[in-house]
């Protein structure tokens, strides 16, 4: 019966032991975890803080296209490698504010759709704007990422959007951060 009895107990103290050290894993991750997520936030409050930096800044454009080509490569009619590219005029109240231009090359075709990747490059008084994403022909709409710049948007990254692509009311709403 002791044998029972203290096999017993050694069995119930190496659970204790396996609990307790499973309960100290679980506190030294959760430790870590603080440990890192109050870290980045530090990181991300030092940078809003500096001057000019962590702040979003919108621009809301009209586009106003005035050149296009399309350039065929390869067999006639849509096939990988084509290119469109195109050029125009940033409006901001009905003047115009900036240039712009780029170009889009399919990438993938699939029957009438056309995957291309695209390039667009907006030139301001205070510097030039890059960005870039995929774009499936025909959509109305496109999200790009703002990809870098120039000038006063030199490390800009962000998201811009256009409407009414290649339309007389074709427009784009960049959210820059700075």
């Amino acid at each position: 019966m002791v044998t029972s009895s203290s096999g017993s107990t050694g069995t119930q103290r190496r659970e204790r032991g396996t609990n307790n050290r499973r309960a100290a894993l679980v506190k030294s991750l959760a430790v870590s975890l603080v440990t890192a997520l109050v870290g980045v936030c530090t990181v991300g409050s030092a940078d809003a803080d500096a001057p000019g930096k962590g702040r979003v800044e919108v621009l809301e454009l009209e586009v106003q296209n005035d050149q296009y080509t399309n350039t065929d490569l390869g067999p006639a009619g849509p096939s990988l490698g084509d290119m469109y590219v195109y050029s125009g005029t940033a409006i901001k109240n009905g003047r115009g504010v900036g240039r712009g231009g780029g170009s889009c090359q399919v990438i993938h075709v699939d029957g009438e759709e056309l995957t291309t990747q695209c390039l667009i490059t907006i030139e301001l008084e205070r510097g030039s704007l890059t960005m870039q994403s995929l774009w499936v022909s025909g959509t109305s709409s496109l999200d790009m990422a703002i990809t870098g710049g120039t000038g006063d948007f030199s490390n800009a990254r962000g998201t811009a959007r256009y409407w009414d692509i290649a339309t007389s009311k074709e427009r784009v709403r960049a959210e820059i951060l700075h």
